[in-house]
């Protein structure tokens, strides 16, 4: 366990997965964290993006990485189910009409997926229900006359908007066409069909979180990895803007650098009830305080790309072919469902 001498007291009984770089991680991660392996598939990358708790019914929905189907030869992504209180526990496909899907967010009783599409299907926003046959159904696909790129992540607003990232990785990696919009971030009204273009001038848009009170929107720009090669002097950083009302709309105003990841790019970004900020790196999951302090990692060998919160405390961390859980201390709350 790396620490530095601010650290206070004996953390020699802190597992080595758990970097402490300022003392108030050791609130978050309590006395006794953990780090363990739930589930391993070394056929499938099954446990990608997504990571969508759902409470009611203790489960867990994932979208794996691309991967080539062996039944048909193509590039495709899975969505997959785990039942959190089955033993053994596996990863169940569903069968869905959602194409490359990626992040995603609980959404009116059931799923909201970004789609990154293909050659043949549109992407967007589809929502699926959690009761099966777990039916989808295509919410939006456009910027007005123009496709969306490939939606990479969502996120609801309490006022029920859809906000979102559309980067264009599905066409740098070959299964879309040419984009027709830059890199952009979306707010879609689903009430009165509205879609705005509320942050640009980003190099790949990637995660996407409010603040708990929702003065704050956090994005995270993974340009570090353009969808071909990896850059360093490309950005790997969290921005955070002000929501304001201006003219009864939002806007996104007073746009910062909030923190940049030393080890690859920050992907999927979390919030928790006290304001910390967490995203997915190329070592594992990074926290930040609200000010955009380092406070620790928890440390995962090739990295996270997303992952989230459960309840009291517990973390559902996505390592491609592992899916991992983290006990942190009962008190953290994910900022998503408050639990």
């Amino acid at each position: 366990m790396a620490t530095n001498l601010s650290i206070p007291g004996n953390t020699s009984h802190i597992p080595s997965a758990f970097q402490i770089h300022n003392p108030n991680f050791l609130d978050i991660i309590g006395q006794a964290p953990t780090l363990e392996l739930l589930l391993q598939d070394n056929d499938v990358p099954f446990a990608h993006e997504a990571s969508v708790f759902i409470p009611s019914t203790d489960e867990l929905y994932l979208t794996s990485n691309r991967f080539t189907d062996p039944k048909t030869n193509q590039s495709t992504i899975q969505i997959s189910k785990v039942n959190l209180t089955a033993h053994p526990l596996t990863h169940e496909v569903i069968n869905t009409a959602i194409p490359m899907a990626n992040g995603a967010v609980n959404h009116n009783d059931g799923i909201l997926f970004c789609a990154q599409g293909n050659t043949t299907h549109p992407s967007g926003l589809y929502q699926m229900s959690i009761q099966p046959p777990h039916e989808s159904t295509l919410l939006l696909s456009t910027f007005y006359s123009r496709e969306l790129n490939s939606p990479n992540d969502v996120v609801i607003h309490s006022d029920n908007s859809i906000w979102f990232t559309d980067p264009i990785y599905a066409y740098m990696q070959g299964f879309r066409p040419k984009p027709q919009l830059p890199n952009q971030v979306y707010r879609f009204d689903p009430a009165t069909k509205n879609i705005r273009v509320v942050a640009d001038g980003l190099g790949r848009p990637n995660g996407i979180a409010f603040s708990p009170d929702e003065k704050i929107v956090y994005i995270t720009d993974t340009s570090y990895d353009t969808g071909k090669e990896k850059v360093p002097t490309n950005p790997s950083t969290i921005y955070a803007f002000d929501l304001v009302t201006i003219n009864n709309e939002p806007f996104l105003v007073n746009r910062r650098v909030f923190a940049m990841a030393d080890t690859g790019a920050p992907d999927g970004v979390k919030v928790d009830m006290d304001g910390n900020v967490y995203a997915g790196c190329g070592d594992g999951v990074s926290v930040w305080s609200a000010g955009g302090v380092l406070l620790g990692k928890i440390l995962v060998k090739d990295g996270v790309a997303n992952f989230s919160f459960g309840r009291d405390g517990q973390m559902f961390i996505m390592n491609e072919n592992k899916l991992l859980t983290a006990r942190l201390n009962r008190k953290v709350k994910g900022g998503l469902l408050g639990i």
